[in-house]
């Protein structure tokens, strides 16, 4: 750091504090916790604060640093929350007929998928399906086709033909 930079941030620091403690103890709640975020995002900005002294609104960047601090410790509550809480109910092994299509649908490529697994387990519609990924329903349509086809061959099916397209032939 140069000889003024110090300065330059302890005068920023005695700005600033009180109204950054204020703000973190909003997202948390908790005094002591405010003031180890804050502590942590003060920290952090005199490693960076050559860069950081000729942002437009440092203060802005020390919130954002606050509040990702604060989510990342939400997260580690959420964590430690469901790491105590009682181990769940063994679940049953899956079926032969979930393994079997489980490794069918793997054959296939991502698009048809993707497009059997909206469909089919998450209830979407074509057009639903379409707006998602960005094609056309036409395309989803195919994706959908090409996909069951692929479905039936790699489970040693016969691919169902449509009514109108025997007697087409």
């Amino acid at each position: 750091m140069t000889p003024g930079t110090g300065d330059a941030f302890d005068a920023f620091y005695r700005d600033t504090s009180r109204r950054l403690l204020r703000y973190a103890y909003g997202l948390t709640g908790d005094p002591a916790e405010a003031q180890d975020l804050v502590q942590e995002a003060y920290a952090r900005a005199w490693q960076r604060w050559r860069r950081l002294a000729a942002y437009e609104d440092p203060e802005a960047w020390l919130r954002l640093v606050v509040n990702r601090l604060s989510t990342d410790r939400w997260r580690r509550l959420g964590v430690r929350r469901t790491h105590a809480a009682t181990a769940p109910a063994p679940v049953a092994p899956p079926s032969e007929d979930t393994v079997l299509l489980v490794r069918a649908m793997r054959t296939l490529p991502a698009a048809h998928r993707r497009a059997l697994a909206l469909h089919y387990l998450l209830d979407r519609s074509v057009a639903d399906i379409a707006a998602e990924t960005g094609a056309s329903t036409g395309t989803v349509k195919s994706w959908l086709a090409r996909g069951r086809a692929g479905l039936a061959v790699a489970l040693g099916a016969a691919p169902a033909v449509p009514e109108g397209a025997r007697n087409a032939r």
